[in-house]
């Protein structure tokens, strides 16, 4: 059975032509998600395409942050590159999670909870991250590398999600 790999993307941006080709050279079936309309059961593995404006626009959808959040929760791989960690941020999936990014999303993912580290790629129970498209390469074989390892039962236990409510200090 073949693979299925989500690329998710909003719609009217450009796809990740790159982890899409990466993906059908491992012999995986490309699947374009918009916002999170599709069936998690059916994806095996999530990329977050970078660039700025598509996980701009994705960190703002509702239903995109809920598919991200969901797929995290699942312990299914993800792999994210450039700006892609914002949607993972905003879907409260970084917090204890060793990552890298574009350097600008350093601040973001440490007030996040995340470890941030100045790297090529970066591997953390099955969350693939890189910061730019020079890391390309090395991004692409690791995500295959992970996505074929399939999910991580360490992952979804690891899911450090903060469900404590913050509006109010302790007394």
């Amino acid at each position: 059975m073949t693979a299925r790999i989500g690329v998710i993307t909003f719609p009217g941006s450009l796809d990740d032509g790159d982890a899409q080709r990466a993906i059908r050279l491992a012999g995986a079936e490309p699947v374009a998600l918009w916002h999170g309309s599709h069936d998690l059961a059916g994806v095996d593995a999530l990329v977050l395409p970078g660039g700025v404006i598509n996980p701009d626009a994705l960190r703002l959808e509702p239903r995109a942050i809920d598919f991200v959040r969901a797929f995290a929760e699942s312990g299914k791989p993800i792999a994210a590159i450039c700006h892609g960690p914002w949607t993972l941020i905003n879907a409260e999936a970084v917090k204890g999670r060793k990552m890298t990014s574009w350097p600008s999303l350093k601040c973001d993912l440490k007030n996040a909870g995340a470890e941030w580290v100045d790297q090529e790629v970066v591997v953390d129970q099955g969350l693939v991250t890189s910061r730019k498209p020079d890391d390309l390469p090395a991004f692409c074989a690791k995500m295959i590398e992970e996505f074929s390892e399939g999910p991580h039962s360490g992952r979804a236990r690891g899911y450090r999600r903060d469900t404590q409510d913050h509006s109010h200090p302790p007394m």
